[in-house]
């Protein structure tokens, strides 16, 4: 099987390199994954100006941590959730509430409905159990916010799949595996 090599950044188009670089100046690292979306740099360009608003209006850093986790867990993407997991850290939850999101088991009850309606959604392509629907909509939330919800599913969605497909190397500090009776 052919190797996806993380690419330098002197080894894309110019385009690619001036995102990079702005990513960079943001993050104060180019992560391995965002390097290699850049192959193609519409589509790091197109990802990016997506993710930066996908469910913003709707949802706060929490939640859409809560969402991202709990995709990732369902898609096995193991750099997403290494990602997420510090991300979800910096945001405020402990090491035991990033993998409670993951398993969908987290007291709080508005992060339990959108953590288990996002691994639910991952599970079968787009739906949805009545149950997990009425909870998303008892925590509070609305039809923008389902919609607004739907983007963040897809928006991890790339990134999960980009990192199964190519495996590049993660480059944040791995995520601890869920005990074999929660998964």
């Amino acid at each position: 099987m052919k190797t996806i090599n993380v690419p330098r950044v002197n080894q894309l188009d110019e385009k690619a390199q001036g995102i990079l670089n702005n990513v960079k100046g943001q993050l104060g690292m180019i992560p391995n994954l965002y390097a290699t979306i850049a192959y193609s740099s519409d589509t790091l360009e197109n990802y990016l100006n997506f993710s930066s608003k996908a469910g913003k209006e709707s949802f706060s850093a929490k939640e859409m941590e809560a969402i991202k986790l709990a995709v990732s867990e369902v898609n096995g993407c193991e750099y997403c959730l290494a990602a997420h997991t510090a991300i979800a850290k910096m945001n405020g939850f402990t090491e035991e509430e990033t993998i409670q999101l993951r398993e969908g088991s987290i007291a709080d009850s508005k992060l339990k409905a959108l953590s288990r309606l996002a691994a639910d959604v991952a599970i079968n392509r787009g739906r949805a159990s009545e149950s997990n629907l009425e909870n998303f909509y008892a925590a509070g939330f609305n039809e923008k916010a389902l919609i607004d919800f739907l983007a963040v599913v897809m928006e991890i969605s790339f990134t999960n799949y980009t990192h199964n497909l190519t495996k590049v190397p993660v480059d944040f500090p791995k995520a601890k595996e869920l005990s074999k009776s929660a998964a």
